[in-house]
């Protein structure tokens, strides 16, 4: 990588802050051509090969590249397992879109907000300084017309509200409680994954609630499945409290798939993006809808998720149905779960 780095990051989009090492206040630069960009599903240490240039350089001495005076990034944020990285490589065809999908220095400092870590030792005023040079960063294109659309991973929710703060654009994915408990049970994936979430989780959403909704110990698959809906939601709707002045849809992934086409175009229209109907259509039609948008290299299609999903519902219904009635018990015992499902059933 060229000694002269900073007039490239000064640039372009092509120096990407990969990752930080927070503790020795670095950071890792790779070098990204915008067809990377549109390919990656990850922006995180999953596209790391032999061939990727990377360079560790200081924080400061990123901090201090002098940069243009750049439109504030789109978002996505979402619930998990809701389509978000299927509508993000939809609306990353389009021209005047930089989509980048979860980056994982957001990440990074989302850990830090949650968890505090005594190692790092940021106050909230350096937390508020870090998030908006890395959001700054991270706000460089390729093009003069381009605009960059974040796609972030449900770990960054806790930063919604800071990150929207003020006039910030976002779309909000989620699925109902049912479809979503579907999706989880489904794949063993997702129910390991659910697993290894569930004590996060229980942390994240207590935060929120002032008190515990229980212990690992004491929940059943379900309703550890059911966590991630609580929490994510929870943490999405307190976002939208917290910055009545921002401009959020929000978006039933299951809707989005009984009209892609019109969805897409609405989800373009909110982004201040062009997309006629006939190029909504013709995205829609192609290949990216029908292969699994984490790893394309396999065939997925609307109609295989609800047959699985379908399964799902058949196997785990009893469970289920307890594990909805859980959740009403909680939410008549703590509003901000009330407000979850309310919202829920009036955006659809």
């Amino acid at each position: 990588m060229s000694d002269d780095w900073q007039s490239l990051f000064a640039k372009d989009a092509s120096l990407f802050p990969h990752l930080a090492d927070l503790q020795k206040e670095q950071v890792l630069l790779s070098t990204m051509s915008e067809a990377t960009f549109r390919q990656a599903s990850f922006l995180d240490q999953r596209i790391f090969t032999p061939d990727l240039q990377r360079q560790i350089v200081s924080w400061a001495d990123v901090a201090s590249v002098p940069l243009a005076n750049l439109p504030k990034p789109q978002y996505i944020f979402h619930i998990g397992h809701v389509g978000s990285t299927l509508i993000s490589r939809l609306l990353g065809e389009i021209d005047s879109i930089l989509a980048l999908r979860e980056p994982a220095i957001l990440r990074q400092l989302a850990d830090v907000r949650i968890n505090n870590p005594a190692e790092i030792g940021w106050t909230g005023d350096e937390q508020a300084k870090r998030l908006d040079q890395v959001e700054q960063w991270l706000s460089r294109t390729f093009h003069p017309d381009q605009r960059v659309m974040i796609k972030a991973s449900s770990f960054v929710s806790p930063l919604a509200h800071d990150l929207l703060a003020g006039s910030g654009t976002a779309l909000f994915l989620f699925a109902s409680r049912a479809r979503y408990l579907q999706t989880i049970l489904a794949g063993d994936a997702s129910k390991q994954e659910a697993a290894a979430l569930t004590e996060l989780r229980l942390k994240r959403l207590e935060q929120h609630l002032g008190q515990p909704v229980g212990t690992m110990e004491q929940l059943t698959l379900a309703q550890t499945s059911a966590l991630g809906w609580l929490c994510e939601m929870v943490t999405l709707c307190d976002a939208e409290k917290r910055c009545p002045d921002a401009d959020i849809m929000w978006m039933d992934f299951d809707h989005f798939l009984n009209q892609p086409a019109g969805k897409l175009q609405s989800a373009a229209d909110h982004f201040d993006r062009s997309l006629p109907l006939d190029q909504a259509e013709n995205l829609v039609s192609g290949p990216i809808m029908t292969s699994y948008s984490k790893a394309p290299e396999y065939d997925y299609s609307a109609s295989l998720r609800e047959e699985l999903l379908a399964e799902a519902g058949k196997i785990h219904a009893d469970d289920i149905r307890q594990t909805l009635l859980w959740i009403d018990q909680l939410a008549r015992q703590h509003p901000k779960v009330a407000a979850a499902i309310a919202t829920a059933e009036t955006k659809r």
